[in-house]
C-alpha cells in the first residue's frame, strides 16, 4: 500500500500530461516508464537495503532517484493547477487545445527544473545562520555564550564521509562554547555508516559535544548507534542533563528521548527524569528532536528549547502541511508561553525526499544574551 501511494501521483501525471501530447505512442511509453521507475524509488530503496529510509545505491544514483521523484512530485501539483485553470477557461469559453499542449510542456520544463535545484540545495554544506537568543535570568557568565546546533544529518549514500568531514571543518572554525546534535544522525546501520560518521569525532567545543536521539536512530538500531556515536566523543542525553557551569554560574542541558521509542521497546520522552536533581533556579536548555512538545517543556519552565524533525517544512507551501504535524512549529523562532523554541531546518535531509525551495539547510550557532 506504501508503494501504491507514490504510484498515485505519477499515474495522474502520465494521463493527464504524458498522454495527451503529441507524441509516438512508444515515447510516451518510454517516458511513462521511466517516470513510473522513479516514482518508486523506496521500493528499490527496500530492496537494496531491507528499509525505505536508508537507499544503499551508488551516491549519483540516490540523487538521480531524488530528481525524477521530486519533479514527479511536482508536475502533479502543478498538473492540478493546469486542470483547475483549463476547466475555468472552458466554463469562461476561452483557450483553444495548443495552448494546453504548450502549457504541459511548459509544466514539465519547470517541474524537473525546480526539482533538479531543490535537489542541488538539499545536498550542499549547510552555510552558516547566526541565530540570537535572550534568555531571562541567563547568568552574566554566560552571557554571549554561543552554541553550535547541528540536527538531521542523515548520513547515509547520499551524505558521506566527504559531506560529513566538510561539516565538522565548518562547525570547528566557528570556535563555540557547545556543539549540541538534535537527533536524526544516520540512515543505515553502524556497520554500513560508519566511516560516514568517523568525521564527528574531530567535532571540537569548549563545553563538549552532546547529542540525542530522533526517530532515525530507533529505525536504524538504537543500541548500536548510541554506542557507537558515544565512542566518537558525543556525550548522549537520553531523559538526561549536565550542568554547564562558569565559576558558580551554570545552566542546564537538558535532552529527551523520542517518541519512535515505543516502537523500539525504549524509554519514551521523559521530561521529568531528564530535570530529576538539577539545580534550582539555573536556566533550562532543553534539547528535543521533535518540536511539537513545545508546549508541555514551557509549563516545566524550560527557558529554550532546541529542535529540528522537520527540514523546515523542505518546499515553501508544503511548509504549511508539515507544521499541523509538528503542534504548528515548523521553522524558526516561536515564543511558548515564557519559553523560546528554535526550530532547525536541518543540516542534511532525509535521502528518501531531499529537495529544499526556499527552505535552506543550516549551520546554527546560536548566541545566548541576558533578557533585559
Amino acid at each position: 500500500m506504501f508503494h501504491l501511494v507514490f504510484a498515485l501521483p505519477w499515474l495522474y501525471v502520465v494521463l493527464r500530461t504524458v498522454a495527451p501530447l503529441p507524441w509516438a505512442i512508444a515515447v510516451k511509453i518510454a517516458v511513462s516508464a521511466v517516470l513510473l521507475i522513479g516514482s518508486q524509488f523506496h521500493f528499490w530503496s527496500r530492496l537494496s537495503s531491507g528499509s525505505v529510509f536508508a537507499p544503499e545505491f551508488p551516491r549519483p544514483l540516490v540523487i538521480l532517484f531524488n530528481w525524477v521523484f521530486g519533479a514527479i512530485a511536482l508536475l502533479a501539483v502543478f498538473q492540478i493547477a493546469l486542470d483547475l485553470a483549463k476547466l475555468a477557461a472552458t466554463i469562461g469559453g476561452i483557450g483553444g487545445p495548443g495552448a494546453w499542449i504548450e502549457a504541459r510542456y511548459a509544466i514539465g520544463t519547470v517541474a524537473f527544473a525546480l526539482a533538479a535545484i531543490g535537489v542541488r540545495q538539499a545536498i550542499r554544506v549547510p552555510r552558516l545562520k547566526e541565530v540570537t537568543i535572550a534568555i531571562p535570568d541567563l547568568p552574566q557568565a554566560f552571557e554571549g555564550y554561543t552554541l553550535l546546533q547541528l540536527t538531521d544529518l542523515h548520513v547515509s549514500r547520499l551524505f558521506p564521509a566527504s559531506w560529513t568531514r566538510a561539516v565538522v571543518d565548518a562547525a570547528n572554525r566557528l570556535g563555540v562554547d557547545l556543539i549540541v546534535v538534535t537527533g536524526d544522525v544516520i540512515d543505515g546501520t553502524v556497520a554500513n555508516r560508519r566511516l560516514g560518521v568517523e568525521p564527528l569525532r574531530g567535532l571540537e567545543a569548549t563545553d563538549g559535544v552532546y547529542l540525542i536521539p530522533g526517530n532515525h536512530e530507533y529505525l536504524s538500531g538504537y543500541d548500536p548507534w548510541m554506542a557507537h556515536l558515544a565512542s566518537l566523543g558525543m556525550r548522549v542525553l537520553a531523559n538526561a542533563h549536565a550542568v554547564i557551569s562558569r565559576g558558580a554560574d551554570e545552566f542546564v542541558l537538558a535532552g529527551v528521548t523520542d517518541p519512535s521509542a515505543r516502537g523500539a521497546g525504549k524509554p519514551l520522552p521523559d521530561l521529568d527524569e531528564a530535570l530529576a536533581g538539577c539545580p534550582p533556579n539555573a536556566p533550562i536548555v532543553l534539547l528535543d528532536h521533535e518540536p511539537g512538545r513545545a508546549r508541555r517543556a514551557a509549563e516545566r519552565g524550560v527557558a529554550l528549547q532546541l529542535s529540528g524533525h522537520t527540514h523546515g517544512g523542505m518546499i515553501v507551501g508544503l511548509d504549511r502541511l508539515v507544521a499541523r504535524g509538528n503542534g504548528g512549529f515548523v521553522s524558526g523562532h516561536y515564543a511558548v508561553g515564557g519559553m523560546i523554541l528554535y526550530v532547525n531546518n536541518g543540516t542534511g535531509i532525509w535521502p528518501g525526499f531531499a529537495l529544499r525551495l526556499g527552505k535552506a539547510s543550516e549551520l546554527t550557532r546560536i548566541t545566548l544574551r541576558r533578557e533585559i
